[in-house]
C-alpha cells in the first residue's frame, strides 16, 4: 500500500489533467514529471527535510542525496553553521539555491510537502524529534541511540505504530553485507545450534559532572534553550554544541553502553532470532562486561576486548559446531573456513550507510517494515539500557520482556525513564 501522500499526489496529477482536458487548454505534461528515461515521476519522488545534522548526520545525508527518488528541501537545526552547510551541501547537490534553513524543527515539522525526515541530533533529542515527526505526518529515519532511556524507546516505537508511520534507526549494519553473512550463519544453523552470542561496547561512564559556564551566543548563533530541549539546564559551553556532550550522563544513553551497544546488542538480537524479545537477566562482569541471558538459553556478552583484530564494531556468534566473528574492516573470520564458500552471495563491507537509506525509502514507497524497524529497535535498546542499568546498580538485575519491567527491583525500575525539561514533552 503506498503512503496517502504519494497516492494523494498521483490523484492530482491525474485530476489536474483532466481538468485541463476539460477547459480545452493543451494538456502537455512534461515527460520527466511522468517518469521518463529513467526519471522519477513527481508523484513517486519523497521529499525530505532534516532535523540537526552534525558529522554523522552528513554522511548520512550525503548517502540520501545520491537517491534519484529523493527531493531535499530544508534543514532545521539550532545552530547557523550547521544550518549554512547543509544547505550548501544540497545546494550544490542540485544545482541551485532552493534548500530553505530554519532554526525551529515545528516550522519544518510543518510544511505538508515533507513526506520523511532524517533526525541526527545529540542523543538526547532522537526520541522526542522522531515522535514529534511522526506526530506530524511523518516517516523518520533516527540517528542511534533512538531513545537514551527505556521510556523514550517504548513511547518512541508505540507511537511510530500508532501513527502507522514507517521508521528505521540508524544502526545501519543490519544493511552491511559481512554482519548479514555472520547473521545469516547464525540463523541458518550453518554454526550447528547457537549458545553464545558476543558484542563489543566501550568502556562505560556515567559523568554527572558540568563543563565551566562560558557566555551564551546570540540565539540565531546558537539556541542553546533549544539545543537542551528536554535534558536538564546546564550552563552553556561551546563543546557540547562542537559535539563534545557525548559521555555526560543528561546528554548520553546508558552509561555510553548504547553507542556501540545500539549496533552489536542489535545484531546479536538478530542473529538469535530475537528482535521481539530481550534477555532475562543481566549481571556485570570482570572487566566492564556484562553478561545476560536469553529465556531459550543463548548467552549475550558485552565486552570491550578480546576481539580478533577484524575494525571497529565487532560481533562474535558461537554454536555447537562453528564460530563467526566480524567487524567493520569487512573482514570475517570462522569456523569450519569451508563456510565461507557461502559469502559469495553477500557483498558490501564497512559502516556504509547507504544500504540503509535505500531501504528506508524502499519501505517509504511500499509501507514495509525497515531493516530495523521501530519494534525491533525496541527490544535491542531495551537490552542494552537494561544491561547498562545492571552495571550502574553493580548487581545482576531480572526483566520481564513481556511487561518491560525489572522483576520485584525497585532501584533499577525508577532508572527506566526521567523527567524531561519543561515544556519539552512529545
Amino acid at each position: 500500500m503506498k503512503s496517502n501522500k504519494l497516492a494523494g499526489r498521483r490523484t492530482f496529477l491525474k485530476g489536474s489533467t483532466i481538468a485541463l482536458a476539460a477547459s480545452g487548454l493543451p494538456t502537455i505534461i512534461p515527460s520527466t514529471v511522468m517518469g521518463k528515461d529513467g526519471a522519477t515521476a513527481a508523484s513517486d519522488r519523497i521529499v525530505l527535510g532534516a532535523i540537526g545534522i552534525g558529522p554523522r548526520g552528513r554522511q548520512v545525508l550525503g548517502r540520501m542525496l545520491n537517491d534519484k527518488g529523493v527531493q531535499f528541501v530544508a534543514i532545521a537545526d539550532v545552530q547557523k553553521s550547521r544550518r549554512e552547510y547543509v544547505k550548501d551541501m544540497a545546494d550544490g547537490k542540485y544545482g541551485n539555491k532552493d534548500c530553505v534553513m530554519y532554526s525551529d524543527m515545528f516550522e519544518l515539522l510543518g510544511r505538508k510537502d515533507v513526506d520523511s525526515v532524517l533526525v541526527a541530533t545529540g542523543d538526547h533529542w532522537h526520541a522526542l524529534a522522531s515522535i514529534l515527526a511522526a506526530k506530524a505526518g511523518k516517516d523518520v529515519y533516527s540517528e542511534k541511540p533512538c531513545g537514551i532511556t527505556m521510556g523514550d524507546c517504548q513511547e518512541l516505537a508505540d507511537t511510530m505504530n500508532r501513527y502507522g508511520r514507517v521508521f528505521q534507526a540508524g544502526t545501519q549494519r543490519r544493511s552491511v553485507g559481512n554482519f548479514q553473512f555472520a547473521v545469516h550463519l547464525a540463523r541458518s544453523g550453518k554454526l550447528g545450534k547457537l549458545h553464545t552470542v558476543h558484542a563489543s561496547i566501550y568502556k562505560l561512564r556515567n559523568n554527572h559532572t558540568w563543563l565551566p559556564a562560558q557566555p551564551e551566543p546570540d540565539k540565531d548563533i546558537c539556541d542553546w534553550d533549544r539545543w537542551l530541549g528536554p535534558a536538564p539546564w546546564r550552563p552553556f559551553n561551546q563543546r557540547y554544541v562542537n559535539g563534545g556532550w557525548r559521555g555526560y550522563a543528561d546528554f548520553d544513553s546508558g552509561a555510553t553502553l548504547l553507542d556501540w551497544g545500539a549496533h552489536t546488542v542489535d545484531l546479536c538480537q538478530w542473529a538469535n532470532n530475537a528482535d521481539n524479545t530481550t534477555p532475562l537477566s543481566y549481571e556485570p562482569a570482570e572487566g566492564g562486561s556484562i553478561i545476560a541471558k536469553y529465556a531459550n538459553g543463548v548467552k549475550l556478552v558485552m565486552r570491550r576486548s578480546g576481539w580478533l583484530g577484524l575494525g571497529s564494531c565487532p560481533v562474535r556468534f558461537e554454536g555447537d559446531e562453528g564460530w563467526v566473528e566480524t567487524g567493520d574492516s569487512g573482514a570475517i573470520k570462522m569456523y569450519p573456513e569451508s563456510l565461507m564458500g557461502e559469502r559469495k552471495r553477500y557483498l558490501g563491507r564497512g559502516t556504509d550507510p547507504a544500504g540503509h537509506t535505500s531501504n528506508f525509502f524502499d519501505c517509504v514507497r511500499s509501507r514495509a517494515l525497515t531493516a530495523c524497524n521501530a519494534d525491533s529497535m525496541r527490544h535491542s535498546h531495551l537490552a542494552c539500557h537494561a544491561a547498562a542499568i545492571a552495571w550502574m546498580l553493580g548487581r545482576k538485575v531480572t526483566f520481564d520482556p513481556k511487561t518491560e519491567a525489572f522483576v520485584g527491583d525497585e532501584a533499577a525500575n525508577r532508572m527506566r525513564t526521567r523527567a524531561k525539561r519543561a515544556p519539552w514533552k512529545a
